[in-house]
């Protein structure tokens, strides 16, 4: 997920972004820390605001590759279950059967499929995401946000990442109509991911 491309022991490039030896270095297994992640979402509601929900239970790993982009990797499993947005009677509602129908699937899950670097901090990862049995492609822009050693000795790499999805190409058609005209929930969901991993021992 965090992709560079080196060429010698010193500096490499990929699509024009220098790597440094302290970025290539970060090569290796991460988990996912729920704790200091999340994982959230925008609808559009009655066409005139957005009510926006998290989950609060999920696990995940990364692979990240300093010497071959192609070979990083992420991978995000999350307990449909643990859907939060603020109102009970909403949470409710979107755990049963129209919508996610929490009880036959308990889970949605991501499995990249590739990785790229776009220069800077900047990349992007493609993969597969399984919703209500449905896979279908989805895409994250992602921004690397640095590394570090926290107090406790962990090492750390942090992520931001967006994309959005119709939500109706996974079956989530679930809507009523406006007697103003249009929908009370959006078919565009706006995803968003801030991630923290630890470095595997």
């Amino acid at each position: 997920m965090s992709i560079f491309s080196r060429t010698d022991t010193e500096t490499a490039t990929f699509t024009g972004t220098a790597v440094t030896p302290e970025l290539a270095a970060l090569t290796g297994d991460y988990t996912i820390d729920p704790a200091h992640s999340t994982i959230g979402f925008v609808a559009r509601h009655a066409m005139v605001t957005n009510v926006k929900g998290s989950f609060q239970d999920f696990t995940g790993t990364l692979h990240l590759d300093g010497a071959d982009p192609s070979r990083s990797t992420a991978s995000l499993d999350v307990v449909m279950d643990s859907i939060e947005t603020g109102n009970a009677d909403r949470d409710r509602h979107l755990k049963s059967a129209d919508f996610f129908k929490a009880d036959e699937f308990p889970t949605m899950t991501f499995r990249s499929t590739k990785a790229e670097a776009l220069g800077g901090d900047d990349y992007r990862i493609t993969g597969d995401l399984t919703i209500l049995g449905t896979t279908r492609p989805l895409t994250i822009d992602l921004e690397f946000n640095g590394a570090a050693k926290d107090p406790f000795g962990n090492e750390r790499v942090g992520f931001e990442g967006k994309a959005q999805i119709l939500r109706s190409e996974w079956g989530l058609t679930w809507n009523a109509a406006l007697e103003t005209g249009g929908v009370l929930v959006s078919d565009k969901i706006k995803l968003s991911f801030d991630i923290s991993a630890i470095r595997n021992a």
